[in-house]
């Protein structure tokens, strides 16, 4: 049975429920350590004096705050302990909020908050269905690991899960930080009528399960090829960059791929298998001066007959230069077959 990473008391109002903190999620990234190319030698990290090149015990480093231009002003631990905020027990909630009215951008992590002890198991039930039913979350703050915290607590199926969140002057404003952001713009009846049937075609309910990690099964794929002895080839192609199209043609490209859109997939696997129109919009028919059509075949299939003919630098090819040079391979052999 997991153990709790904090336990004390959910207070609303006057009424104090005893709870334990258990971590609710985990990285299943796949880590590596760090060796010597060629060596079996393990790479480790050591604290070093920047100046004198020496080795410093952990026990003689003191913190340092840059004020800019080579200055600091030096924090001693003991400094810094005496103004952590002090050790509590209580998470005591301020207010009820719409769970609406929270950004998610707020959210960091992600912790679930259970009853300790048969006593407060009927508070802490009776807690998570007001709360369900008034479609409300509490706020509150907590210290943990000597730091405060400003949380939400808001109920799930099962439980009350305690989101851990950012105060508001940690989250920027994209308006000031982004000068690409849009204003206000107006649409086409046409276009804005079309892009809502295509996110309307490509609505499904949630379900986690059908989103994967892909990444990470290639890398355990890699390391399972590598330990049976297996060569890895390495060709890596180049980003292909998004084509400039017709909003109103890629928009309606998009709705007739999505009619056999399935949740969890991409519209652009979709639209590969098929001579879509989004494809079409995207990338000009290559050899429509009498040469072999090649709209209809993916970068992949490309690729494969820039192979056979030997084309040079294939793998750093977009879609669009692909067709191109296997246009223009493939025009003088059949001239001089002709001749």
């Amino acid at each position: 049975m997991p153990r709790a990473i904090w336990t004390g008391s959910l207070s609303f109002g006057l009424v104090n429920v005893p709870v334990g903190l258990f971590t609710a999620t985990e990285d299943r990234t796949v880590h590596f350590n760090q060796f010597q190319a060629g060596t079996g030698d393990r790479i480790r990290q050591k604290r070093v004096n920047e100046r004198t090149g020496d080795e410093v015990e952990y026990a003689d480093v003191v913190k340092g705050y840059d004020l800019g231009g080579g200055e600091y002003v030096i924090i001693t631990p003991e400094e810094l302990e005496s103004v952590e905020p002090g050790r509590s027990r209580t998470i005591e909630i301020i207010d009820f909020v719409d769970l609406d009215d929270i950004d998610p951008i707020y959210y960091k992590s992600t912790y679930f908050l259970a009853p300790q002890g048969e006593q407060a198991v009927r508070a802490y039930a009776l807690l998570r269905q007001a709360m369900i039913e008034e479609k409300k979350v509490g706020v509150a703050t907590l210290v943990l690991r000597s730091k405060q915290h400003l949380v939400a607590i808001r109920p799930t199926r099962a439980v009350l899960a305690l989101e851990t969140m950012y105060f508001a002057d940690e989250v920027r404003d994209p308006a000031k930080e982004i000068d690409s952001v849009p204003g206000d713009m107006t649409f086409k009846g046409r276009e804005l009528d079309t892009a809502k049937l295509l996110v309307e075609s490509m609505a499904s309910p949630w379900d986690p399960a059908n989103y994967h990690d892909e990444y990470r099964k290639k890398v355990e794929d890699l390391i399972e090829e590598k330990r049976q002895g297996k060569a890895i080839v390495v060709e890596r192609a180049a980003p292909e960059p998004t084509p400039v199209v017709d909003l109103m043609e890629a928009l309606q490209a998009s709705v007739e791929a999505a009619r056999t859109h399935r949740a969890g997939t991409r519209l652009s696997d979709v639209a590969d298998k098929r001579p879509a129109r989004a494809a079409k919009a995207a990338v000009p028919a290559a050899g429509a001066a009498g040469g072999e059509d090649l709209s209809a075949l993916g970068k992949s299939q490309l690729q494969a007959r820039a192979a056979e003919l030997e084309i040079p630098g294939r793998s750093k090819m977009t879609r669009a230069e692909l067709a191109e040079a296997v246009a223009a391979a493939t025009k003088p052999a059949r001239r001089r077959r002709a001749s």
